[in-house]
């Protein structure tokens, strides 16, 4: 039994040490844009995480709740979030998560009334965009690549359901997996709407987090809480990030098993061109030569 548990303790270690290893085979293999592009989100995010720690999470937490008074009190301050999520569903575009706290900041449990169809129109709209604008070039690409065309046989197989883990699944990240989905071309629209709107839960839970993390980043409000209020807060914002981290495991636990069953080659493969898509592949790949042919032929 010790010995079973060991090795359950030691599989998320596996895991990490298989992302990175295989992040850095892919990133070796990247055209120069895309190896900029990963370089710029590495340093931008590196570059937060600094100045979090020399603001100070307190100073930043009254800075959001400030700023979302102000967004609230606009008349048009909902327009503006609605417009905000369009913009970070675009590849390589980073906030969404932010953004669904944001509305929390702003309108509380409310907010979610504007990031969950904001979340779902933001999505489709770049799905119809890089399919009409993108539509040769991927499909050029994808009959040249083995990792694409065992990831559209394996959701075409599987259907909406491996749809909907993929799309709630944190991997790929939410603005790769729109990319993701517009290059797969066996995915419709109204499919990809539908695996989208499933996702509402996630979006509802980080708009509570933002809702009660907002009560805490306040000085005013939370100087007028008794110690009981503020141990209540803290739990809840406690509790809604071990359930949303708890809750992405789970499902990309299954979303693996769900690519599983068609054939052990496309399984292997379909899994790859889902890691692939965390690099934001096929956007920022180099489309070979030979992709470029098939695409002048047609």
């Amino acid at each position: 039994m010790a010995l079973k548990g060991s090795r359950h303790m030691a599989l998320p270690f596996q895991l990490l040490y298989h992302h990175v290893r295989a992040g850095l085979h892919r990133f070796a293999k990247l055209s120069l844009v895309g190896k900029l592009v990963i370089g710029f989100l590495v340093t931008f995010y590196i570059a937060l995480l600094i100045a979090i720690i020399v603001i100070s999470p307190a100073r930043i937490g009254q800075f959001m709740y400030d700023t979302g008074q102000k967004i609230r009190s606009h008349q048009w301050g909902w327009a503006l979030l609605a417009g905000l999520f369009v913009l970070v569903s675009f590849p390589p575009m980073v906030g969404h998560t932010t953004l669904l706290n944001l509305c929390g900041f702003t309108y509380g449990i409310k907010g979610f009334a504007i990031a969950g169809p904001g979340s779902v129109f933001g999505s489709a709209i770049v799905f119809v965009i890089l399919r009409y604008m993108f539509s040769h070039k991927l499909r050029a690409w994808s009959s040249t690549n083995e990792k694409w065309q065992a990831l559209e046989t394996v959701v075409k197989a599987k259907g909406l359901p491996l749809m909907t883990l993929i799309r709630m699944s944190p991997f790929p990240p939410w603005v790769y997996s729109n990319s993701l989905f517009a290059s797969i071309e066996v995915v419709a629209l109204w499919q990809f709407m539908v695996a989208t709107l499933c996702t509402s839960p996630k979006y509802l839970l980080y708009v509570f987090i933002g809702s009660r993390v907002a009560a805490m980043s306040d000085g005013k409000q939370r100087e007028g809480m008794d110690t009981q209020t503020k141990i209540v807060n803290w739990i809840l914002i406690i509790g809604g990030i071990t359930v949303s981290v708890a809750a992405g495991w789970i499902i990309y636990v299954l979303m693996q098993r769900q690519l599983q069953g068609v054939s052990p080659v496309n399984d292997e493969l379909a899994a790859e061109a889902i890691d692939d898509a965390e690099e934001g592949a096929p956007l920022l790949d180099n489309f070979s030569s030979e992709s470029v042919e098939l695409e002048d032929e047609a």
